[in-house]
């Protein structure tokens, strides 16, 4: 640089007097090169956003990729365990695997992307899903196809994606990029379904195994390509460094746990689960529901599977993100739970196809909202270095429902009917929504500085 030139102590005597006897033009050398640093920060600056942007857009691609394959399988899944002689109690029994298993890696998963790097933990997730379709086009016996679950412990490619996404947007910008993701959901319900069906209809049973196997190994490539190996903000790294993230076993529960102790982590994180935990049973046993009780065929419940998969895509998609620049999450997150309570009460109304219609609309939009701003809230209440481990137990909330989904929903529909759920939701909402009007939840201590 020309400043330092100027002043280096093996500097000629001859050019330090003439330095001196000019400062004008010392003067101006120094404006020059204050500009030049400026363009070139500027530059930098400009550079690290652009990559940033299109490191966000590769996790959307991902994102939607991954519940592409898993949908479309997800569909499929029933038939093939049907023509291997597995019946519908043995199907319930793969589903509670397949859950659990999800439970258990969620977490593990987070604390894995906390100590290796985000870029690890989505080819560590991609390749499990490599793994998991490739066992599952192989699975010829029943035994078989419940060792195909096993990789499934680490298939994390939402929560990897989200990781991704905290790591690179500021505490501002994160509930609207993380509520985009539910675009990429909506866009996976759609064409994973779809595409789930043609292929098992016209080409064989284990062709989506196929599709999805080829899927995940091409999202290996982009994942190694396309993602920094370091995501995490500069200003983070020495944090990240005497983190006790970083130390300890990585399955340690108690390190896991660990981060429940932060002020209002606990309180939130019971509003997660309990909120939307009514209407999961629903959905879980949606399908016996829509068949005893609303008489829909198979291809009326996919038609309503599109339905909601729209209704994602323009909720969490461009909804969302909007309500996120004009509300705070406190208020959202109150929002949201009242919505809840409302959904319960039209549940427990409900009569017909057309009703659940209806109702669909306030449903997704509060189970949008609500995941996206916990996932929001909790990800700023504890240290950057845990958002993986944090974005883990997150993920865990829907397998958690998926594994007590079966036997808590098939007591209620059984013994009390369908609008036993619907009044469940509205108790346990008017309950929660209670207790955040009187609750001093620290959210401004969630708030980045």
């Amino acid at each position: 640089m020309l400043t330092q030139h100027l002043s280096h102590p093996c500097q000629p005597a001859v050019s330090r007097s003439m330095s001196t006897m000019n400062p004008k033009a010392s003067s101006g050398g120094e404006e020059e090169a204050s500009g030049i640093r400026s363009k070139t920060l500027g530059k930098s600056v400009c550079s690290g956003k652009v990559e940033r942007r299109q490191a966000i857009l590769v996790a959307y691609l991902m994102a939607t990729l991954e519940l592409t394959f898993l949908f479309m399988q997800t569909g499929v899944m029933p038939y093939l365990a049907k023509s291997l002689g597995l019946d519908s109690v043995g199907l319930g029994y793969l589903q509670t695997t397949f859950g659990v298993l999800q439970l258990v890696g969620g977490p593990i998963f987070g604390r894995f992307a906390d100590q290796f790097g985000t870029r690890a933990a989505l080819i560590l997730s991609c390749a499990s899903g490599s793994a998991f379709f490739l066992l599952t086009s192989i699975s010829t016996s029943i035994p078989l196809l419940f060792l195909s679950r096993l990789p499934a412990v680490f298939m994390h490619g939402l929560p990897g994606a989200q990781k991704l996404i905290t790591d690179l947007t500021t505490p501002s910008q994160r509930a609207d990029a993380l509520g985009k993701l539910g675009l990429c959901f909506g866009i996976g319900i759609i064409i994973g379904s779809a595409l789930g069906g043609v292929l098992s209809t016209k080409f064989g049973i284990f062709v989506p195994a196929y599709v999805g196997l080829v899927g995940n190994l091409i999202n290996t490539m982009i994942a190694m390509v396309c993602i920094p190996l370091q995501t995490k903000p500069k200003s983070d790294h020495h944090v990240t460094e005497h983190s006790t993230s970083q130390s300890g076993n990585m399955f340690s529960i108690r390190e896991i746990l660990r981060l429940m102790k932060f002020p209002g982590v606990m309180e939130v994180f019971i509003v997660k689960v309990f909120a939307g935990l009514p209407v999961g049973l629903f959905l879980i046993m949606f399908s016996v529901i829509s068949m005893d009780f609303f008489g829909l065929e198979a291809v009326e419940s996919g038609y309503l599977m599109s339905y909601f998969g729209v209704l994602q895509m323009v909720v969490q998609g461009l909804v969302t993100g909007k309500l996120t620049n004009h509300c705070t999450e406190r208020t959202l997150l109150r929002l949201s739970v009242f919505i809840f309570a409302g959904v319960g009460l039209g549940m427990a109304r409900m009569r017909t196809v057309w009703h659940y219609c209806i109702i669909a609309m306030p449903m997704v939009f509060a189970f949008g909202t609500l995941g996206t701003i916990t996932d929001s809230i909790l990800t700023k209440a504890v240290p950057s270095s845990d958002t993986g481990t944090m974005l883990g137990i997150c993920a865990s909330v829907q397998p958690l429902t998926q594994t007590v989904g079966p036997t808590i929903g098939g007591v209620l529909y059984k013994q009390f009917g369908v609008s036993s759920f619907g009044y469940l939701q509205l108790i346990v909402n008017i309950g929660l929504f209670v207790y955040l009007l009187k609750s001093k939840i620290p959210l401004r201590e969630m708030k980045s500085q």
